[in-house]
């Protein structure tokens, strides 16, 4: 159980972090949204102010007042039982509040709530604090790579700043770790924070499998592409194939061919030419499947990711499963609102397994479970290569 301190340390700390990910921007870079999953800059920073204004601030400050009666309405982002909101692909076309305002808006919040640990607080309160310091610390990796987006789609494409190992090179000889058959215990009990989506623990029977100790390397993926990877209808799942086809894909995202047609790619730190032995990075879950295909092979579960984790390295992309974001045995949905965050949307979607270099610090866990739909590729997302036994 952590201590107020250490829940206000924690509190400080995440609210000044999110900050630092935004200094690179200029003004114009916290308004744009070009697609509907990325939300633009300044959205993310009203957004996660909101949370704490709406689920702490409202119902336990004494005398609270709101900063500002329509931003409830603003930066919602879609829990319904707490009422209306701008809708997602229109985030983008809100000028104002300026990006000036809601920097004030996020002191005026950070201050109540400071004041509301350090004087008011009620221990009951702990778990929601804890989900919003964590909402927030998931929105930072969602604020880098949606900048990331942003800029990387400029023709211009402008340098953000160096990101430690966004180039990620894996020095190891590769080869497959054997995992036994048995069952094997799956899921969070420790005392830690951890998302609901992550328990109850619980216990699966797993094949024996075998799971690549690497990740898949642009090399890798380069001799995909000349084989014809995303011309062979045979390798694709036909949602997948479709997918290629209607939207024109022939190389992961970012990826372009320099003046010499020599294979590049946008970086935060600007437009650089592709390194073979760096792990492929910002791939959908069909590419990926169609990958393991053609390499006769699969994406492993996320249990079998789970049981090998400790054998593994991981951390630094994440990994597409072959497993469907459902609900674990005799999960119980959390009641109110906050059973909106995980809950409704285990449906249509697939997990991913550990991390990434956007992820925060101390933020993610071997059970730890990130879910996107299918096509979507603007996340640090890779693939790691299994086989039955």
């Amino acid at each position: 159980m952590m201590t107020i301190k250490n829940l206000l340390d924690l509190f400080s700390q995440t609210r000044a972090d999110s900050e630092k990910i935004c200094q690179p921007l200029q003004t114009e870079d916290y308004v744009v949204q070009p697609i509907v999953d990325v939300s633009p800059p300044k959205w993310h920073l009203g957004h996660t102010t909101w949370f704490f204004e709406e689920f702490l601030l409202d119902p336990y400050f004494p005398d609270y007042k709101r900063f500002h009666k329509q931003y409830a309405y603003v930066f919602n982002s879609y829990y319904e039982s707490v009422g209306k909101r701008v809708v997602r692909t229109d985030r983008g076309n809100l000028s104002r509040p300026s990006v000036q305002e809601i920097y004030e808006y996020r002191k005026y919040v950070t201050q109540h709530m400071e004041e509301l640990i350090s004087n008011h607080w009620n221990t009951e309160w702990n778990p929601v604090l804890e989900i919003g310091i964590h909402h927030e610390k998931q929105h930072q990796e969602l604020l880098l790579t949606d900048i990331k987006f942003i800029l990387g789609n400029n023709p211009l494409q402008p340098i953000y700043g160096e990101i430690t190992d966004e180039v990620l090179i894996e020095n190891t000889q590769k080869e497959f770790i054997e995992i036994k058959e048995g069952i094997y215990h799956i899921g969070h009990e420790l005392e830690e924070f951890c998302y609901d989506n992550e328990q109850p623990k619980h216990r699966v029977f797993l094949e024996p499998y075998a799971i690549a100790n690497r990740l898949v390397t642009n090399g890798e993926w380069i001799e995909f592409i000349n084989d014809g990877g995303y011309s062979n209808s045979l390798l694709w799942h036909t949602e997948g194939w479709d997918w290629v086809k209607k939207n024109g894909i022939n190389s992961p995202m970012y990826w372009f061919k320099n003046q010499n047609e020599e294979w590049s790619h946008y970086l935060l730190s600007g437009a650089k030419k592709i390194n073979t032995k760096a792990a492929v990075t910002h791939i959908s879950y069909y590419e990926a499947f169609a990958f393991a295909q053609w390499k006769e092979l699969r994406l492993p579960t996320e249990f079998e990711w789970e049981a090998a984790q400790s054998k593994i390295n991981h951390g630094s992309r994440w990994e597409w499963t072959e497993s469907a974001y459902l609900p674990y045995p005799n999960y119980k949905k959390p009641d109110g609102a906050l059973g909106e965050y995980n809950g409704k949307f285990m449906v249509n979607q697939k997990v991913l397994r550990g991390s990434s270099i956007a992820t925060a610090a101390n933020h993610a866990r071997p059970t730890y479970r990130n879910f996107f739909h299918a096509p979507l590729r603007w996340q640090f997302t890779s693939l790691r290569l299994a086989k039955s036994l």
